[in-house]
This record gives structure tokens, sequence and C-alpha cells, in this order.
């Protein structure tokens, strides 16, 4: 009989944990993404499948059960559900004219928290992370040193950094380094 052993992903940051001593630096835990594309006449009938009214202004999000959904662009989402579940059969429910994509195995994510989690941020990222100009909810794809990232406030003193599996590493660097300069 044939060996049926099946490959098991590690995720890409399994045993990373850093931070200092006002901020922790944490991988989040796995997760579906979709990348989303549709036209606005498309917006009601995907946020009645999906749970969770699809934000369309900029800077927003929208989260239900587990699910949060993140406006990149004027007909583009990103979305993400930390429950596992088929955002992609959803999706193909819904009966509109839509692009979906899973792109779970491209992504992962990082949280930084903490009272000088801002601070982190702003070692390599050039947003303005006050809570007056990127409040709470808040979201945007920005640089962060050099690479692409999509940041998203979760609360006061908590960020997403969702970025390239293949650019994890240099990101979880990036902000250990700026947790110790930000706890000085």
């Amino acid at each position: 009989m044939a060996d049926m052993s099946v490959a098991e992903r590690k995720t890409v940051l399994a045993g990373f944990h850093g931070g200092s001593a006002k901020v922790r630096l944490t991988p989040a835990l796995p997760a579906t993404r979709v990348s989303l594309r549709a036209g606005a006449d498309a917006v009601a009938g995907l946020s009645k499948t999906l749970g969770l009214k699809l934000p369309t202004k900029p800077k927003t999000s929208a989260s239900a059960k587990g699910r949060t959904a993140f406006w990149i662009g004027p007909d583009e989402w990103f979305l993400i559900d930390e429950k596992g579940d088929t955002l992609m059969a959803d999706c193909a429910a819904s009966g509109v004219v839509h692009s979906a994509t899973d792109i779970s195995h491209r992504n992962t994510a990082i949280i930084v928290s903490g009272p000088a989690a801002a601070d982190t941020l702003n070692a390599a990222c050039p947003l303005d992370l006050s809570l007056a100009a990127f409040p709470v909810g808040a979201v945007t794809r920005t640089v962060f040193g050099k690479i692409e990232i999509i940041l998203y406030r979760v609360e006061e003193e908590t960020f997403r950094v969702e970025c390239w599996r293949s650019f994890a590493e240099y990101a979880f660097g990036m902000l250990a380094e700026g947790a110790e300069d930000a706890s000085l």
C-alpha cells in the first residue's frame, strides 16, 4: 500500500516571538485570506453571503463573526477569516459578478501590540499613526521598510501587519528593531 503521508505546512513565523518592554510581537494565527475585486453593483450581494457589510470608503474595515474585510481600493477588498471558513465558497454563492482569489498561502500576519506599537511601526513606516489620523478600524496598504504591507489598527495599542510570506522574516526583524528603539 502506498504511503499516505501528507505534507503539513508550518507557518513561516513558527517559533518567532519578540518585542521589548513596551511592545509585543506575535505571529498571527493561520487564517483564510481572499483578494476580492467587484463593482459597486456587486457589493450588496457579496456582503449578504459573506455575513458582513463590505466597507466602501478609504481606510475602512468591517468585522463580523471572525471575518474581517478591508477596503483596499474602489473595487478591491482584502478578506480574512480567522475561523478557517471557506470564503471562496461564500463569494461563489453570491450570484454576482466578481473576482475572488484565495491568497491564504501567500500572506501571513504579525500582531504588534503594546503602548509603543505605533512608534515601533513608525521605525519603518511613514504614516501618521496617531489615533486622530489612523483610528481603530483604519486600514491601508503602505510600505514598511522595503516591502508592501496592509496595516490594520485592531485596537488603540494593537496593529495587524499583513505581508507576503516571503517577506515575513524581514518584517519581523524590522519590527523587532523598531520595538527595541521604541522602548528606549
